[in-house]
């Protein structure tokens, strides 16, 4: 699989995450899938799903799934509980103006199974 930023009709693979009480409320948990972690994100307060990869790209910790959630403006954020580097869960957008960018995955919920979405490798 290749981790890219892509959109919900451009998934080729959805992968089962788990049931929605699975995840706690406005938190993160992460998942193992073909040996990459990729941490799934209950933003309760806006009613809203979102997947990101795991690892930090400041300092290479898998860590997001435990940051810190919120919102810069109208776009849902994810903060690192170490370096407090805030991502767009949206775009993956680094906003604090450094270079590092996150990959984001659509997510899913039917029948109360989360399902992210993943690509084959081109």
């Amino acid at each position: 699989m290749i981790f890219e930023n892509k959109t919900i009709e451009e998934v080729d693979v959805w992968v089962n995450a788990g049931h929605v009480d699975d995840f706690p409320e406005d938190g993160g948990s992460n998942i193992l899938y073909e040996g990459e972690q990729i941490a799934i994100f209950k933003f309760s307060t806006l009613n809203k799903w979102f997947a990101t990869q795991n690892l930090c790209p400041h300092k290479k910790q898998m860590i997001l799934s435990r940051g810190m959630l919120g919102t810069e403006g109208e776009t849902p954020k994810v903060a690192c509980p170490y370096h407090k580097k805030t991502f767009s869960l949206e775009t993956g957008e680094n906003l604090n103006g450094c270079e590092d960018t996150i990959q984001t995955y659509p997510v899913k919920v039917e029948n109360d199974t989360v399902f992210v979405g993943l690509y084959e490798k081109k």
